[in-house]
């Protein structure tokens, strides 16, 4: 049997935060650095157990995406991650299914980062690749983010987006998008 939890990072407490920190770090295969994990806090997460064991999760966090002269609220994926014995299964998305809820009643916008082996996932969901140029707002000024191409992924709800047009993230330590 399945148990599905969707609460804030607040709301989690500090064991089942641990439990996540250690699925995610054996889904990513021990390439969760300190910024991938600070990335997934501060928002609303979805946590599946199956038969009492932590099986996947993801996290939505405010973020503020630059499109059309405009910065629109976005609710930013992050963390999403299934145990691999436990994959082609649906907790993938059992887990993004309520966080799209919440995407779709609190922002304008959804975004994500996604890992190529991950693409054909979001797709399936309605998520669609961003085409335009990439960037990011940094300590510098705007940096262009090319090596973004192809896996930066929204998810419109109302904001008017040109796929073809420039987006830029806010900034953030470790990995800007």
């Amino acid at each position: 049997m399945s148990e599905l939890l969707v609460a804030h990072t607040a709301d989690l407490g500090a064991a089942v935060l641990r439990q996540v920190r250690a699925l995610l770090s054996d889904v990513f295969e021990g390439d969760l650095s300190e910024h991938d994990w600070e990335h997934a806090l501060g928002g609303v997460h979805a946590v599946l157990w199956e038969g009492g064991e932590l099986v996947a999760h993801a996290s939505v966090v405010q973020r503020r995406l630059v499109h059309q002269g405009r910065a629109w609220r976005a609710g930013y994926v992050e963390a999403v991650g299934v145990r691999a014995d436990r994959r082609r299964r649906g907790h993938g998305g059992a887990v993004m299914a309520p966080l799209e809820r919440v995407i779709r009643e609190a922002y304008e916008v959804g975004a994500l980062g996604a890992a190529d082996e991950a693409i054909p996932f979001y797709r399936a969901r309605g998520w669609s690749c961003w085409r335009g140029p990439l960037s990011a707002l940094t300590p510098s000024g705007t940096t262009p983010t090319p090596e973004e191409a192809g896996g930066v992924f929204v998810l419109p709800v109302s904001a008017p987006l040109d796929l073809d047009g420039e987006l830029t993230c806010d900034w953030r330590d470790g990995d800007v998008w």
